[in-house]
């Protein structure tokens, strides 16, 4: 069974192979779309448990993707790393403006990046966990 589904879209070709097929090998299910339309399309049929967005890529921009997703409640508690080669200082300020819970800078330690995914991931299991045990709390009344 796979450690977590994850939607990755990116333009680079070269990248996504080398991103992709490190994940699978950690044991995580990879879906790679090449462009942000395909990105959203996947996210949207999918349903991951994270999304890794590159910011620059053609047709919907990972910007566009992301605000998109925290535009749509069911949506909410899936995380969002962005992994762009926009410059460390553009990453910082935008990814927080448009919902992302994470950014990489291109490039990137593949270490940093397998570390970054599985805290997300691990977030997200904790958080999910903790309204579980919330909505299943009774009055005694």
């Amino acid at each position: 069974m796979a450690r977590g589904r994850i939607v990755y879209a990116d333009d680079d070709l070269e990248l996504t192979r080398l991103v992709a097929s490190t994940l699978k090998d950690e044991g995580y299910e990879v879906i790679v779309a090449n462009d942000g339309e395909e990105g959203l399309e996947s996210i949207l049929v999918e349903e991951p448990d994270l999304v890794i967005l590159d910011v620059m890529m053609p047709g919907l921009t990972g910007w566009e993707v992301a605000k998109y997703l925290r535009s749509k409640r069911e949506f909410d508690a899936t995380p969002i790393m962005m992994l762009t080669g926009i410059g460390e200082r553009m990453n910082e300020m935008t990814a927080p403006l448009y919902g992302a819970n994470a950014h990489l800078d291109k490039p990137f330690d593949i270490d940093d990046l397998l570390a970054t995914v599985e805290t997300l991931l691990a977030d997200a299991a904790e958080e999910a966990e903790g309204e579980l045990e919330f909505d299943v709390e009774v009055d005694d009344e």
